[in-house]
């Protein structure tokens, strides 16, 4: 294999294989995958490839070829990838992110013994804030003082929008490295992050203010799948799916109308970034992409985890204190954010995600202040004003929810 066109991948779960692995190996990259699960990584060295079907109108199958994979459990061999990789990635979650750090930093001790100058660029493709300060932290506790680790080690982070379509234990069990992906093939990064050569790759979409585009994953992708999950669920109870509810025009209205009051804010924030022109264009191609049947994305995981969704820095409440400071309207955007206090979903197995259990239960106790406060990190001072609009907007929902019950109930 010729080193110099190689990608070391940490992690080979959905979005290491079917987004980072695709990506350079579509464009001439030898791939090799680290991860635990031995099945995994035995399946990859006997068959050097795996398949990513494509799930848009059409179905196509892409064969990433030139692959390989080491243990993660073999801690000298990928001591070794790390020294010899032109590029790395990792994707394997906040938890298991603080595991690698220590093998990582060895292997870039071995690097500069092998090849003093040579940069090494990490591409971090975790759903994670401020995953770059976290891993740089963590690599300077564990790397020698007179490591040049800023002038050598890139950490550059990604606005990840590619979603992966849910795969069913029959699909897994026919085929353990098949992967299902959406059409949507683009990575946004940091530019000026790396300290290496940008590789040319297909798909790569260097950003020069990764702020801005951070931001708008948070506050359209993010917020706008949430809303639909949200209000879609006070509507439709029963609705399994994303596709489902967004079927109803008037929810699909609704999800737009409330990203597009946030594509005027991120607009005012970043206008040498952003118009309302091009923030518009991508609501309406997020939208279609949250009606993609084959997603199969359930209204359940998309809403769930409410003390974090709902929280003072996430998706609603984060872009509404932006809106704040510069005398913006955020009444869609409040009003979307009070729909997820009656979302009381459950998984496929008829149980309520534990941090929704709690959520719910401290709502119905004690109030929307306290709730927030205590589970969402709001502000019982700072955050006065938003905490009224909120009780307003949920005393509204709450007698709509109760007019909707006495209706069907009649």
């Amino acid at each position: 294999m010729n080193d110099d066109k190689t990608i070391l991948i940490f992690g080979a779960g959905k979005i290491g294989r079917s987004f980072i692995g695709q990506l350079f190996g579509q464009s001439g990259y030898n791939v090799v995958f680290t991860d635990v699960d031995l099945d995994l990584v035995n399946e990859l060295n006997r068959r050097k490839s795996y398949p990513v079907v494509i799930k848009g109108k059409t179905e196509e199958t892409i064969l990433v070829e030139n692959v390989r994979a080491v243990s993660g459990l073999d801690r000298n061999a990928v001591i070794q990838e790390v020294a010899k990789a032109s590029i790395m990635a990792v994707s394997v979650g906040k938890n298991a992110l603080k595991k690698i750090i220590p093998v990582i930093a060895e292997g870039l001790k071995r690097r500069q013994e092998l090849t003093p100058d040579r940069p090494l660029d990490i591409i971090i493709a975790e759903n994670m804030r401020a995953a770059g300060e976290f891993i740089h932290s963590g690599l300077a506790e564990l790397l020698p003082e007179n490591y040049p680790l800023d002038n050598l080690v890139g950490l550059v982070e990604t606005s990840i929008g590619k979603m992966v379509p849910i795969m069913t234990a029959e699909e897994l069990k026919n085929d353990p490295l098949l992967i299902f992906a959406e059409p949507y093939n683009t990575l946004i990064l940091d530019k000026l992050a790396f300290k290496g050569e940008i590789p040319n790759v297909t798909g790569l979409s260097p950003k020069e203010n990764m702020k801005a585009w951070v931001d708008r994953k948070a506050f359209i992708h993010n917020l706008g799948h949430a809303t639909a999950a949200y209000i879609g669920n006070f509507y439709h109870p029963e609705a399994k799916y994303i596709f489902e509810v967004l079927a109803d025009k008037k929810i699909l209205e609704a999800t737009r109308k409330t990203m597009l009051q946030a594509a005027q804010i991120l607009v005012s924030y970043y206008p040498d970034d952003f118009t309302l022109s091009d923030l518009e264009e991508h609501t309406d191609d997020l939208l279609s992409r949250f009606q993609n049947l084959a997603l199969k994305d359930t209204v359940f995981r998309v809403g769930q985890d409410l003390p974090r969704k709902l929280g003072i820095d996430d998706r609603f409440a984060g872009i509404v204190q932006m809106a704040q400071k510069k005398q913006l309207k955020y009444d869609r955007i409040l009003n979307a954010m009070a729909h997820g206090f009656f979302f009381g979903k459950t998984d496929e197995h008829g149980t309520l995600n534990p941090q929704d259990e709690l959520f719910l239960q401290t709502l119905k106790e004690k109030g929307v202040e306290k709730t927030l406060t205590t589970l969402c990190g709001f502000h019982p001072e700072r955050n006065r004003d938003l905490l009224n609009e909120l009780e307003y907007f949920y005393s509204n929902l709450a007698e709509k929810k109760n007019l909707i019950r006495n209706i069907k109930i009649s």
